[in-house]
């Protein structure tokens, strides 16, 4: 997957389209990705111990890969990601400006 954790990502399709968040958690097995502030649902959570209280939440829940593209940071727009191998090591690069992507 091209998209990592702490990665800022902006979404191309379906109710959140547009939004932009970070990335929390990568499902690679599912090619999924739980970002902060998008895909939110309710969730109904019934008290476990005594004293603790129970209610509705919110919570994000994972998005398919496919629906999002990194933001770059030096250009700040959504795009695709190339690679290139630079003193040994692959380095993630914007597709639109070129620049280096942590």
């Amino acid at each position: 997957m091209k998209i990592k954790k702490g990665d800022t990502v902006q979404v191309l399709s379906g109710n959140d389209k547009g939004k932009t968040g970070e990335v929390l958690e990568v499902i690679p097995k599912e090619s999924k990705v739980v970002v902060k502030g998008v895909n939110v649902r309710k969730k109904h959570v019934k008290p476990r111990k005594q004293g603790e209280e129970g209610g509705i939440i919110s919570v994000e829940c994972a998005i398919n890969s496919a629906k999002l593209n990194v933001v770059c940071p030096k250009c700040g727009k959504a795009t695709r990601i190339a690679y290139k191998i630079e003193d040994g090591k692959k380095v993630r690069i914007c597709k639109k400006c070129g620049a280096k992507i942590k």
